[in-house]
């Protein structure tokens, strides 16, 4: 839903030439429902493999344990992990109040099924809808997908953990917040902890106008304690924060679109501070939406994929999807244990260097059909170089492609053949001329 998660770049708005042609077929199956392609679409055959894996309920797996372990610190809050992932565009932007123009609406940022339906990009899609039916203290865990780069950190499918907490604008709850401020309040005061804080609300960070000035300022200390709580109980006390040294947290203004106040939070880890998750009071338009009426209350996001790679050591975002027994046998429910790499294979790299398709290439795009044709067998895409011909005023563009195995040696062999059918891809849905 934030902070990390949301950090996007400004992006030129059309239909990548690639995915109208990823298929003549007329529709394409989505969990087992077909939906009608239009110029709109840019789902992925790799995408869609992707869909029924649902890591986050494998027992044992290394995501499961950490969305056990956050549930575990909320057990009054109602769980809930089984949405669809197939949204509206209204539900997954217009509901949050997402500007018009925002560039996470982009195809070359989100999948497409077709103009009326999308994955989600983040769990706040089913904000509406699960305070709508009346839930008012929960923990939403989904995966979500983004069209992104390929490096070792980076995946176009990610999950998240949403929570919220909403209370009655009614004078008896301005006590019960104080009640609970207060008592995690003691809590914090006598646990291992360093906080370095910032003032609730601020000119650049206000409150929103309907709200009560104290009842804002309590819902706001009261996010900040609950998360305090929460990051001392995942990272307190682990491996990289030092025997009997206080866990450092630190928070940041920030900007979201569906919240005011809002903040970024970070954790002091081996020496650097880590972006670890995005949180604000819910703006009232969101709780109007779904029919909420006289409350107010907050909400958080992380990323499951960045928190785990920290605690559980694993270098590499591919090994999540792994289903090798070596990495899937090192994990045990309720524990989080170092992961121990089982082999380190050579990588192999190949460049291309193509001139660019009058209409241009996004980034995404070649990644995407990259992904598409290697799988999890591309380890990184990097733009090592671009020239534009001063007198043709052509421009061509070289990546380099990093193979590499996560469960197996990859001959040079195999890497050219797999490298060959790039190229033949590349040239066939983006007529490109390779150089």
């Amino acid at each position: 839903m934030y902070a990390t998660l949301w950090r996007v770049r400004a992006i030129p708005r059309r239909i990548p030439r690639y995915h109208r042609c990823l298929s003549t077929d007329t529709h394409v199956t989505v969990l087992g429902q077909q939906y009608k392609r239009d110029p709109t679409t840019n789902i992925t055959s790799a995408i869609i493999d992707k869909l029924e894996r649902r890591l986050h309920l494998q027992q044992s797996h290394p995501l499961c344990i950490l969305r056990t372990l956050i549930e575990s610190h909320w057990p009054s809050f109602t769980h809930l992990s089984n949405f669809t992932p197939v949204v509206t565009p209204a539900r997954n932007f217009d509901d949050l109040s997402f500007p018009a123009d925002h560039p996470g609406r982009s195809t070359t940022d989100s999948y497409y099924i077709n103009k009326d339906y999308m994955l989600r990009t983040h769990t706040s899609a089913h904000e509406v809808e699960t305070f709508a039916k009346g839930e008012r203290n929960w923990l939403l865990t989904a995966d979500v997908y983004r069209r992104d780069e390929i490096d070792a950190s980076h995946y176009p499918v990610f999950h998240q953990v949403e929570g919220a907490s909403i209370f009655s604008t009614s004078p008896n709850s301005i006590h019960e917040l104080e009640e609970d401020n207060a008592r995690l309040g003691e809590y914090l005061k006598t646990s291992n902890i360093v906080i370095e804080d910032i003032p609730h609300i601020t000119p650049s960070n206000p409150r929103q106008p309907t709200h009560d000035p104290r009842h804002a300022e309590l819902v706001a200390q009261n996010l900040k304690l609950n998360l305090n709580s929460l990051l001392l109980a995942l990272f307190g006390g682990r491996a990289g924060v030092g025997s009997g040294e206080p866990l450092r947290v630190r928070w940041i203004e920030a900007y979201f679109p569906f919240t005011t106040p809002s903040y970024e939070v970070e954790v002091f880890w081996h020496g650097k501070w880590l972006e670890i998750l995005g949180c604000g009071v819910v703006l009232q338009s969101t709780l109007d939406r779904a029919k909420v009426p006289d409350s107010i209350g907050w909400a958080f996001g992380l990323g499951l994929e960045r928190i785990a790679m920290i605690l559980f050591s694993i270098p590499d975002i591919r090994l999540f999807w792994s289903q090798d027994p070596r990495f899937l046998s090192q994990f045990t429910p309720g524990n989080i244990e170092p992961f121990k790499p089982y082999s380190k294979y050579p990588p192999c790299y190949k460049d291309v260097s193509f001139w660019l398709p009058e209409q241009g290439l996004h980034a995404n795009d070649f990644c995407d059909l990259v992904r598409d044709t290697a799988g999890d067998l591309v380890e990184d895409v990097a733009l090592i170089d671009s020239f534009t011909h001063p007198k043709t005023k052509r421009s061509s563009q070289c990546y380099r492609i990093n193979y590499r195995s996560m469960d197996k040696s990859l001959s040079n062999e195999e890497a050219n053949a797999i490298h060959e059918r790039v190229l033949a891809h590349l040239k066939g849905n983006f007529g490109v001329e390779i150089r």
